[in-house]
């Protein structure tokens, strides 16, 4: 079946009606569900006062929500706007120091922000990669890389460690491991990088020009190493000149995050999304359409807080003639685990290192396991290894080993003939949407476990797939369905602006 296969605009209309009334009726349980039990006792702790003029108390459970644009707002904006000016100023005087000027105003930051025992800290740890690196073997890069990253996710050493920090402020837990943790993976992503270098060395002013650069430095994202030293290079651009319309684009963007800003803050008025899932005696009262909403709707909101979150560091970096890496894809637009992503930098590395570098063309089963296998290892490190991470990497490696699997089977006699000869092309996309339908639901389910609880996930799996067979799990199969279908309406139009089909002339002779 190709991309570009058509459905009719009657079926589409159908599939846009049933997936809008399935949502707005899922939003209505939940907005009814959050207005009920706006008092409960398990409520306290996570809805606070609002906005006065709502007249409604605001969900305050994601503390990384609350500390970029309530309480550490104004600290970050300092930062982040004394950056843009003092790089502008200094990139005007001299735009071919321009990486250097970053990463004096880096460091300068760091130092005054954690205190200069962390700053060594972090440069020894640079010193002792960089050592690494000389040596050119990748694979002692990266035993060297993901023992230094082990140290400050594993007692006793992250303890040890983090008595480098002075000071004692609420945002010093994040901003040490944020910034050691994205230091080790820009550290290897040189020491990889050095690796394929032909002639010499990659020097450590490079490295360190690399990772003291602040909008990147505590929150991410990962830019690779050779993505970065080729964008800050003098010879790309050395007048610093932009393309048309650039700053038009930089601007649009800037406003469209601070819409959803604004719209997310609106929301938590109304939809307690993240407070509710720890409530289980609530949730058990709850409708398994209610359920499906949440488990969904938390899966939406961590995509929009990860595009908002890196959109806002984005936008700082393209203002500095920088390409970071994209935001990740919207979870409404997956519906298979290879593209399921919420940190389109960490990803990037993952793929660039790992993945792509063992899985190659990711056609042959042993590899591609070898691949999953390795990457969901390395990311088990990264996020802090524990039971709920475990579970998480497991369930996630095996659905991209499972999809694998699927399309080898389904390549082969007789299901490859059947589709071949007794099938439309339209028929055939109805039937991948089935099973791209059940996949959704997998990656919904083998997600929302790391976002809000093992327990919660649990729950939603067994009123889905047991308690509520068969009504409620074919009722959310077939909206997801219809789903599924608009997002493949909505490729097949992108396939056919980016490869037009050619327009048959008709001969009069």
């Amino acid at each position: 079946m190709g991309i570009k296969t058509a459905l009719p605009k009657t079926e589409l209309y159908l599939y846009t009606a049933v997936l809008s009334l399935a949502l707005l009726w899922a939003g209505s349980w939940i907005i009814e569900t959050s207005s009920e039990n706006v008092n409960r006792k398990a409520f306290r702790e996570n809805v606070k006062p609002g906005w006065h003029y709502f007249g409604r108390k605001m969900d305050v459970s994601d503390f990384e929500w609350v500390m970029w644009f309530t309480t550490f707002r104004n600290h970050i904006l300092f930062a982040l706007s004394g950056h843009v000016i003092f790089a502008k100023i200094c990139s005007m005087l001299s735009p071919k120091n321009r990486s250097l000027i970053y990463m004096l105003y880096g460091s300068l930051a760091v130092l005054i922000t954690m205190g200069w025992t962390y700053l060594t800290l972090i440069l020894s740890h640079c010193v002792i990669l960089y050592s690494v690196a000389l040596v050119k073997r990748k694979w002692l890069c990266f035993v060297a890389g993901l023992t230094s990253l082990a140290t400050f996710k594993m007692e006793p050493f992250n303890t040890w460690q983090e008595g480098f920090a002075t000071g004692s402020f609420d945002l010093q837990d994040i901003l040490f491991y944020g910034g050691c943790g994205f230091s080790i993976m820009r550290c290897m992503s040189f020491a990889l990088e050095n690796c394929e270098k032909k002639d010499g060395n990659y020097s450590f002013l490079d490295l360190i020009k690399y990772n003291f650069y602040l909008p990147f430095f505590f929150f991410g994202p990962v830019m690779t190493f050779d993505r970065f030293h080729e964008q800050v290079s003098p010879a790309n651009n050395p007048n610093l000149t932009r393309k048309e319309r650039e700053m038009w684009n930089i601007t649009i963007h800037a406003l469209v995050h601070l819409g959803a800003i604004l719209v997310v803050d609106v929301f938590f008025h109304f939809l307690y999304i993240l407070t509710i899932p720890n409530d289980l005696k609530l949730l058990k009262q709850l409708s398994d359409w209610s359920l499906a909403g949440l488990a969904y709707s938390n899966l939406v909101y961590d995509w929009v807080k990860s595009a908002v979150l890196f959109g806002v560091i984005n936008t700082v970096s393209r203002l500095d003639h920088l390409d970071p890496p994209q935001p990740p894809k919207c979870i409404t637009m997956l519906y298979v685990f290879a593209e399921t992503h919420f940190d389109r930098g960490i990803n990037d590395w993952l793929c660039k290192y790992v993945y792509d570098y063992i899985g190659e063309n990711h056609d042959a089963i042993f590899k591609e396991l070898l691949a999953t296998i390795c990457t969901f290892a390395v990311t088990t490190l990264w996020l802090g290894p524990c039971e709920l991470v475990y579970i998480w990497s497991f369930f996630n490696c095996f659905g991209l080993n499972f999809e694998l699997w699927v399309a080898k089977l389904f390549s082969l006699p007789p299901f490859s003939t059947i589709e071949r000869n007794l099938m439309s092309e339209a028929m055939s996309r109805r039937i991948r949407g089935l099973f791209n339908a059940v996949n959704f639901w997998q990656i919904v389910l083998y997600n929302v476990l790391a976002l809000n609880s093992l327990d919660f996930a649990q729950l939603v799996t067994k009123r889905l797939l047991l308690k509520g067979f068969p009504l409620s799990t074919l009722s959310v199969l077939f909206v997801t369905y219809c789903g599924v279908q608009l997002i493949k309406e909505r490729e097949r139009k992108q396939a056919l602006l980016d490869d037009p089909e050619p327009v048959q002339r008709v001969s009069l002779s």
